[in-house]
Order: structure tokens, then sequence, then C-alpha cells
């Protein structure tokens, strides 16, 4: 194995308060030390040139994978929902899966909780964890049974994994594309209230305290389920939630003109909520920003707003956006790795999101004051559906690191 030795660079430890400079030492593929390391004289040395050294992003979430996005964005391990062309309910797809980003990212396959998604029947879940799943997810919707709800908790937690889960009661958000409000009446759009989010957490979380499971909402965005997470939290119970740069930005009025850039799921909220989901990752309620990465093609999205399809490209526009947090004062940059990199490696119970020793070095080197400019037309990501089409925004991963190896 060869030594490597990155030297000049300003380290954001998601275990750490403040960039500190500091040397990180790579023994093959795995992190030895890192912050006032002596270095062995065999060393190979790496200059950061006083760029920041950050562990390699871990997108909780992603619904396709995509090389030239990931590696635009520092992303280097993408955990991917089980709402594939082929749904990843059988452990054949899932060993397949694992596989899809080899050699240039880590894909870690979010097992479906139930056969084909419909939320009836309960999918092999042990089976497909042995051959690679890293945890259960009931996909783009929520399970309405809570009777299957409760199984799939029980059996998730007697495996040690933990359900992903959709938060919206899809008896009120069936046929809404948008949130009850001001901006869908006046387009109207077909809409369904926010606290269709609150009580499909109140059930999940109950469910959860009855079993004992661990359960992150995947996307929060509203107030009122931010007030759920923060009680069950409180509690001792083992909830954590994710939110991504779309709600933190943007609100229900990005929708006009019927932009369908902005047709997303969970729909867009109000601004009250917006700045409701700012607070939540300010106070430590959010664990995990997610890209929530869903490339959608024309085909998908030059249509009438309620029949396009909901998602938008994330991947590249995810650290970017996310370093505004930092400029705004919400978090430190620290801390920001930690909702990037650490937390969703802990929720999926892979070593790597940090620099402890015997962690996997999978590092970008960031440089967060680069402008640059979103363009939709000339994203690496497989289409450019983002409805932050030509805004200007700071910081670039320079370089990537997967296993010690540059990419």
């Amino acid at each position: 194995m060869t030594k490597t030795a990155i030297i000049n660079g300003r380290l954001a430890d998601p275990a750490g308060e403040a960039l500190v400079p500091g040397t990180i030492l790579i023994d093959g593929d795995r992190i030895v030390a890192s912050g006032d390391v002596r270095l062995p004289d065999d060393a190979q040395r790496i200059d950061a040139a006083g760029l920041v050294v950050a562990p390699g992003l871990v997108d909780l979430g992603v619904f396709a994978t995509d090389k030239p996005a990931f590696h635009f964005g520092g992303i280097t391990r993408a955990a991917l929902m089980p709402d594939q062309s082929s749904l990843l309910d059988d452990a054949a797809l899932i060993r397949q899966a694992t596989r899809a980003g080899k050699p240039d990212f880590w894909v870690h396959p979010i097992a479906a909780a139930t056969r084909g998604l419909k939320g009836t029947e309960l999918a092999e879940i042990g089976m497909m964890q042995a051959a690679g799943a890293k945890a259960v997810g009931t996909g783009r919707q929520w399970i309405a049974d809570s009777g299957v709800m409760l199984r799939v908790l029980s059996y998730a937690s007697g495996l040690g994994l933990t359900v992903i889960s959709h938060a919206e009661d899809n008896g009120l958000t069936a046929r809404a594309v948008a949130t009850s409000g001001e901006t869908a009446t006046r387009l109207g759009l077909p809409h369904a209230p926010a606290c269709a989010e609150a009580m499909a957490i109140a059930r999940d979380v109950l469910l959860a305290r009855h079993t004992g499971a661990a359960i992150h909402f995947r996307l929060v965005t509203t107030k009122a389920g931010f007030d759920l997470i923060r009680a069950a939290k409180a509690e001792g119970l083992r909830v954590t939630c994710g939110i991504s740069p779309a709600y933190l930005f943007l609100a229900d009025n990005a929708v006009t003109d019927f932009r369908t850039f902005a047709r997303l799921s969970p729909p867009l909220r109000s601004e009250d909520d917006r700045k409701a989901s700012i607070a939540a990752v300010a106070d430590g309620t959010v664990d995990v920003i997610t890209s929530s990465h869903d490339p959608r093609g024309a085909e998908d999205k030059r249509l009438p707003f309620a029949d396009a399809s909901p998602g938008m490209a994330g991947a590249e526009t995810l650290l970017a956006l996310s370093l505004n947090l930092v400029r705004e004062g919400h978090v430190s940059i620290n801390r920001l790795m930690t909702l990037l990199c650490a937390n969703p490696a802990r929720i999926l119970g892979v070593d790597a999101g940090h620099f402890a020793p015997g962690s996997a070095a999978d590092l970008i080197f960031i440089d967060p004051d680069a402008p640059w400019i979103v363009d939709s037309a000339r994203m690496a990501a497989a289409a450019g559906n983002t409805p932050f089409d030509r805004m200007p925004v700071q910081g670039r991963a320079r370089r990537i690191m997967k296993g010690g190896v540059f990419l």
C-alpha cells in the first residue's frame, strides 16, 4: 500500500468546530490520521494549495446514478432510491445496483419496503440486505396501511436497518401537484394542504415509538413537520430527517408561469415554511441535506404543469447551494459537512463521511468562493431540469478522491 499525505489544506472535519489547517494521511484506501500529523518519509505528498478538504459527499436518496453530475458536485457515495425502471425489490437487482457506479463512485441501494412499492406486501428485506442494501425505503409514496408499515418497521429494526419514509398522506395528495395557497389557487392547480406532511410524520413516529425502529424522513419541508421531528428527538426516539436545497431557497411562488422545473415532490411550500426549514437546519433538527437528484428530460417536463413529472437535477448544485447556509451564518462549514457527509453515512451504516482513523479515503477539494452560473442547457447531469437555472452561485469541488485514488 502507498501512503499519501494531503498537505496545506484547510480541513472541514465534521467532528470539528471550525476550519483548521492540517494534513490528512492515507494508507491505501483508508484515512489513518488527520490534523497535526507527523509524516512518514516515504509518503507521497499532495499539495491542497489552501483549498478546503472535506469528506466526499454522501447523497442520501437519489433517483438516478449520474457520473458527470456526481463528479461535478463532489458526490462520492449515493444512496439509490428503490424507484427505478426495475424496482429495487429483489436481491439480484440490489446486487446489480451496488456495482452500478464502479469504479467512479459508490452506490448504496435502498431496498423497497414492499413488493412493487405497492404498500401491501413486504419485500424480501433480509435477502436484499445480504445482497448489499443499506436501508429500506417506501419510495416516492407513503405506506397508507398502518399494519404494513408496522411490519416494515419491526422487520427492519430486527435487521438493524433504517426505514426511509416519504412523508405525505396520499389520501390528501393523490392528485395534487402544488401546496394549497395563493399561488396554487391563482394558477388553478390541483393542490393539497401542507398538513398532509405532518399527518404522515405523526403516524410514522407513533409506529417508530412502538417498534423502537430507526426511521428517516427523507424530506421534511413544513414547520408542522419539523415540530413533530423535534418532539420525537426530545423523547429520544430514533428519528432523523432530511431536506434538499430547493425547499431552503425556493417557495411555492417559484411555480409561477407554470414552471415545470419547479414541479417537485413534495411540492414547494409557503414562504413561512421555507423560513422554518432554514431554522430547522440552524437548530439541528435537520440531519441530512440531499440533492434528491432526479434528472428528467423534455418528454417529462415539457408538458402542462399538472402532467409534468416531479423532480429536479440536483447533484451538481448540492454543494454550491448548501454553502449559502454557511455564508448566511446559519451553520459552520464543519456542521454543513456533518449534514452532507457524516450523518448520511451514519444512517446508511457505512464507514465514510468523516476523518476518523479507518474511515474511507473519499475526499473532495473545495474552492468555496469559486463563482459560476447554473445553466440548465450546459449541466453535466443527464438532464438539466433545475429550478435554479441562471442563478449565480459560489463553490466548486476542484478535485475528488475515491478510496485513496484521484478521479
